[in-house]
């Protein structure tokens, strides 16, 4: 059985930014579930939010943030984020990373919903994932070993401490990795929702790894739904990047009404809550929803990933109008760590959409998330490099286990029974009523589930049971939470108006605004 200093679960921005950092010192494996190009990563059209234009400051990011996450955020990881941002993201560009430029060299900065300013770097349009995802992978060539089409199952666990995983392959095998250190960085849960932009291979695992080894979770409630995935009748996973809005384009209603006049100050670049809810509003009243695009010059040229998207799903560029429905988007919570990525489980980290440190709060800001994972997977590497040398201690835990699996389980749901019901009663609008109904439903599978260990099952169904698990537990917390805000909505408390409360805090922020640029005039006064 392979023995490794590290190994990293998932193979997306954070892992492959873990990896190379880590890879100097240490023998890294990288075990992905199913192709080294899947993730969520790959898909990101948006860009890096990093305050490194000439009227930007991190504090200025920071106050977005916060707004945008409804002041849920933990404050200290939002600032270690905006101002380790602008650094990190230099040195990323200094070892040869190429984001979009103008004519003169110098790097163009996007606007996104809820920013104040332009501070959004771009690569290949709006294809910014990838082309991170590729640089790196195109680094790690030769330095870690990268094992595909093996998903992780069960975390390895005695006395609180991780010293490995067992995983599957796709064959159905179990095999055992032994390390030092295990690092989860699996992404988010979008798969457990009808419509999602996510990767099909993100379902949860990583957080169904986590609750099962005893590791403390937080904010499973708040789940972010982009308002714009392209709405076509087959249920396609194109996300249209909010970028397009933030380059002019506006949601209007068949009849030509902008739906978001009057809904919000910052219109069509609110935080994502309010304009996902906003079009569900539409929807829910039997409108169609479309952005029309007709004001942004050379569509095609500034959005090529996008513009071949639609087209190939039968949406004609030219037109000027792109049909849109919001769709599960981003993990706000997930399994709790430090600053450094630890877990309250010994020797197991978690980077990424499946961690959270807080610095999300209830709503994630645009194009956080990338600078997240080049931020926090830099920390973490660092973090760990730090650590002592020790020896794997591996207990005499798995001498009987077996390649042998259970008939198949005919009591189980189909995914798309799940993602049907999350869709309906945990999804974008909640309620009391209908989160119990799914509760009950998701747990009566899962009391089934806990007659056998989860090795004992087939691939399929453990993924299966990841949903179930997963759902469960973001249905249970959101049960929990009475209040409306960011990405947790319940409609039967109608007194916590999300948006008026958004409002007051826009207030409150452009005064602080005032405040800091008296202060800048002072130097050497600390803004507090």
């Amino acid at each position: 059985m392979p023995n490794a200093d590290v190994v990293i679960i998932g193979s997306g921005l954070s892992a492959l930014i873990t990896a190379e950092r880590l890879s100097e010192t240490k023998n890294v494996i990288i075990i992905t579930k199913l192709e080294k190009t899947n993730s969520n990563s790959m898909l990101a059209q948006g860009g890096v939010a990093a305050a490194i234009g000439k009227n930007d400051h991190w504090r200025l990011h920071l106050r977005d943030t916060m707004i945008a996450g409804c002041e849920h955020n933990s404050e200290k990881a939002v600032k270690e984020l905006v101002r380790s941002g602008p650094s990190a993201v230099k040195n990323l560009i200094a070892t040869g990373m190429k984001f979009d430029t103008d004519r003169n060299g110098t790097i163009c900065l996007g606007m996104e919903g809820a920013h104040g300013t332009r501070r959004i770097l771009h690569a290949g349009g709006d294809s910014t994932g990838r082309e991170m995802v590729s640089f790196l992978l195109k680094r790690l060539a030769g330095k870690v070993q990268i094992i595909e089409g093996e998903m992780a199952i069960e975390l390895l666990i005695k006395n609180n401490v991780c010293f490995g995983v067992m995983t599957s392959t796709l064959e159905d095998h179990r095999k055992v990795y032994y390390a030092s250190q295990v690092v989860l960085a699996t992404g988010g849960c979008g798969g457990i929702y009808e419509t999602t932009s996510n990767d099909l291979t993100v379902t949860g695992d990583g957080i169904a790894l986590a609750y099962r080894a005893g590791a403390e979770l937080v904010d499973l409630e708040f789940i972010q739904f982009h308002p714009t995935m392209l709405n076509t009748k087959d249920g396609s996973r194109v996300l249209i990047s909010e970028a397009v809005r933030g380059e002019g384009a506006y949601l209007v209603t068949s009849e030509g009404r902008r739906i978001m006049v009057g809904v919000h100050d910052l219109k069509d670049l609110a935080p994502r809550d309010i304009v996902a809810r906003a079009i569900d509003r539409e929807v829910k009243k039997g409108n169609d929803v479309f952005l029309n695009i007709s004001k942004i010059l050379h569509f095609k040229e500034r959005f090529p990933s996008i513009s071949m998207l639609c087209e190939e799903n039968g949406v004609k560029i030219e037109d000027g109008f792109i049909p849109v429905s919001p769709g599960a988007h981003f993990l706000m919570g997930g399994v709790k760590i430090d600053l450094n990525g630890q877990t309250s489980v010994v020797n197991l980290f978690a980077v990424g959409e499946v961690a959270c440190s807080g610095v999300h709060g209830a709503n994630r800001l645009a194009s956080n998330s990338l600078l997240e994972s080049i931020v926090f997977a830099n920390k973490l590497a660092l973090h760990i490099l730090s650590l002592p040398l020790s020896h794997i201690h591996i207990p005499e835990l798995l001498k009987n286990m077996s390649n042998s699996r259970n008939e198949p389980l005919t009591f189980l749901p189909t995914k798309e029974e799940i993602t049907s019901q999350m869709m309906k009663n945990a999804g974008l609008i909640r309620e009391k009523k209908g989160l119990k109904q799914v509760r009950d439903w998701l747990g009566s599978f899962l009391k089934k589930c806990q007659l056998n260990h989860i090795a004992d099952y087939h691939r399929n169904q453990i993924e299966i049971i990841n949903m179930l698990t997963v759902s469960w537990l973001i249905v249970t917390s959101a049960l929990a939470r009475t209040e409306s805000r960011g990405g947790h909505f319940r409609s039967d408390y109608p007194h916590c108006d999300n948006e008026k409360w958004l409002k007051k805090q826009i207030v409150r922020s452009k005064a602080r605004d005032n405040f800091n640029r008296i202060e800048h005039e002072f130097v050497g006064v600390k803004i507090k």
